[in-house]
């Protein structure tokens, strides 16, 4: 096995150690929570009334995120006209 020595600060450490288990290394605790997780883990976290409440903020800034953007393109096009 490669060992690697690697430099914290003192915070840093101090949340790892917060995550680490009893039988756990500070190894197993970087493998953890650095692996990259599938959308399907997460099933089950928000209740039906929040997850809802999530989805309308979402269609709510997507929406406005479209509208801003189609303002933003006109704007450059008319810009673009009068050169």
């Amino acid at each position: 096995m490669v060992v690697k020595t690697i430099t914290i600060t003192k915070s840093s450490y101090d949340a790892l150690k917060s995550l680490k288990g009893e039988n756990e290394s500070f190894s197993d605790v970087i493998s953890r929570v650095s692996k990259r997780r599938h959308l399907s883990d997460f099933f089950g976290v928000l209740s039906k009334e929040s997850g809802d409440a999530l989805e309308r903020s979402v269609v709510k800034f997507r929406k406005r995120h479209t509208e801003e953007h189609r303002r933003r393109v006109a704007q450059i096009v008319e810009e673009l006209k009068g050169d």
